[in-house]
């Protein structure tokens, strides 16, 4: 048996989900809706005004029947189908296109009439208000039918009322106008209608490029994604319109920048201020990968212009990643430095070996003395003068660094610093990124040394280290301190240009400062001031140990 086949599908007819589609038939209904109530509102009024200007069109003709002499025709014969009064109305009906043209006594007895068989009897609607002397218009029924009449008093050469006139004009005349107006109206209406549609249906199609014709549910659908994704990726994310205002900002973006929710709206340059991390979300500074430094963090960002004149930039911290970088470098150097101290080592044991196999047993002992007291001299200078133990051991790794690459370092005689420093892991940073820039700089000089300088003036730490390199032309002093500038070879970690950078960061933070100059040996000197480096002395005996030290 064959398979029995599938039910066929019932096509659905309800409300579009697309976009486009909604718009459009929420436009067309508005318009034709609009069209509709405007057609009415005309029409309306219209019928109105047909109506006004037919009562008044018969009053006009009662008040010229009135003035012509039928006042004295009616008070000078009878009312007879052959009299005159009948034939004067008769010549005014037909040259005013009037339905009737009445004229009746005080006693409301007709005079003349379109039907000759009414003349002598009374009028069939009530003549009062006319006769009392008032001008009447209305739409009303009569023995011709509905009409629109004027009713006006009739006067003799005296003023004394002595009849009426009543004329009619026929109603389906003024209904024929006004049926003869709207196939017109109509047509406008029609056309208005087209207009219209045709603008709305433009307007959809660009509508429906720019949704990409998609459904008001996919459209919320992505939204909703689209927030979870922003605040919940780990990488700052920073949207701009074609102003340079700030669009959209996720939450890891405003911890990376140090920003408040409040920024959306404003201009990039009022937030954050000037700056090279600015600069490179503005565009104003172009390529990928940028390097930039906010506060304590070394960011990485890149920005992708949008099409309406915006751009979204992306932040990642690579704060903890520098770190690591610059810790490999150092433990590199540390590693080459190992080397070159694991090979003079082996020579100077080969040469202390050498001298005991010769029995030359006072020359060894004043070889070994000679070596062990250089180390320890090195080590004792640079503890009477710098008395906090972290900066003191790195200034003793440095000088063993130094002189393996056959550098001299050393300390300056008026160096003193004691051990009173609020951020101990600050300074090291400071001496060691421009300790290592200073030898770097010295290693190809004739006689390669670096002074290391280190004051404390009041609760202020000075800094200053001069190389016998190259020196900094002075067009490049200011340059030297931006993210992402540097004239050496890249690392292993990929990114140099931030350790002067970081220097002049954490120099301004304490409300400081970061320069370059030209040294006493015509290389660089750097000088660095951390007005608020040291704690206060609190006790008397404290402080005169300190400056007995």
């Amino acid at each position: 048996m064959s398979p029995e086949p599938a039910p066929a599908r019932r096509r659905r007819f309800g409300w579009p989900q697309r976009v486009f589609s909604q718009v459009l038939l929420m436009q067309l209904a508005i318009a034709t809706g609009v069209t509709v109530l405007a057609t009415g509102l005309f029409l309306a009024p219209l019928s109105s005004q047909l109506d006004d200007q037919a009562m008044r069109r018969a009053l006009a003709i009662a008040e010229t029947t009135a003035s012509t002499d039928v006042a004295d025709e009616l008070t000078g014969s009878r009312p007879t189908p052959g009299g005159p009064v009948q034939a004067e109305a008769e010549r005014i009906r037909r040259a005013t296109g009037a339905e009737y043209v009445v004229i009746m006594d005080r006693r409301g007895v007709r005079w003349s009439h379109t039907s000759p068989e009414q003349i002598g009897r009374v009028v069939s609607t009530d003549p009062s208000e006319a006769l009392a002397g008032k001008d009447v218009m209305e739409i009303d029924s009569g023995t011709l039918g509905r009409s629109a009449r004027g009713k006006v008093p009739l006067r003799d050469d005296d003023g004394t009322i002595v009849g009426a006139v009543s004329v009619g004009i026929e109603y389906d005349s003024v209904r024929a106008r006004l049926l003869a107006a709207i196939p017109g109206l109509l047509l406008y209406a029609g056309g208005a209608l087209a207009v219209g549609a045709l603008a709305a249906y433009l307007i959809s199609r660009r509508l429906q490029r720019q949704t990409h014709d998609l459904a008001f549910s996919d459209i919320s659908a992505l939204l909703a994604e689209r927030e979870a994704m922003l605040h919940g990726i780990r990488e700052g994310v920073v949207a701009l319109d074609a102003a340079g205002r700030i669009r959209l900002m996720n939450d890891e973006a405003e911890r990376l920048l140090g920003l408040g929710s409040d920024v959306r709206g404003r201009p990039l340059d009022e937030v954050l201020g000037g700056g090279r991390t600015t600069d490179v979300l503005a565009g104003r500074v172009t390529g990928e990968d940028l390097v930039t430094v906010r506060g304590a963090r070394v960011l990485i960002a890149n920005r992708m212009p949008t099409d309406d004149g915006g751009a979204v930039a992306t932040l990642r911290d690579r704060t903890e990643l520098e770190q690591l970088g610059r810790e490999l470098d150092s433990t590199r150097g540390l590693i080459d430095a190992l080397r070159a101290q694991d090979h003079e080592h082996a020579n100077r044991m080969h040469t202390l070996l050498g001298l005991l196999e010769l029995e030359m047993h006072e020359e060894a002992v004043e070889f070994v003395t000679e070596v062990i007291g250089v180390h320890r001299a090195t080590a004792e200078q640079v503890t009477e003068k710098v008395h906090d133990p972290l900066l003191a051991a790195l200034l003793v790794g440095k000088a063993t660094v130094a002189a393996e690459r056959g550098v001299s370092l050393r300390i300056a005689p008026g160096t003193l610093l004691p051990d009173r420093l609020v951020d101990p892991r600050g300074l090291v940073t400071v001496v060691g990124n421009l300790v290592d820039n200073a030898m770097d700089a010295s290693a190809g000089s004739e006689e390669p040394q670096i002074e290391v300088d280190l004051r404390a003036e009041g609760r202020a730490a000075v800094l200053r280290i001069s190389d016998s390199g190259p020196g900094v032309p002075p067009e490049q002093r200011e340059l030297i301190f931006t993210e992402g500038w540097s004239t050496k070879d890249l690392p292993a970690h990929g990114k140099r240009g931030l350790g002067l950078a970081l220097v002049r960061r954490l120099a301004e933070r304490q409300g400081g400062s970061a320069m370059v100059g030209e040294g006493p040996g015509g290389g660089a000197e750097f000088t660095v001031v951390l007005p608020e480096a040291l704690t206060e002395l609190t006790e008397p005996g404290l402080a005169a140990a300190v400056e007995a030290r």
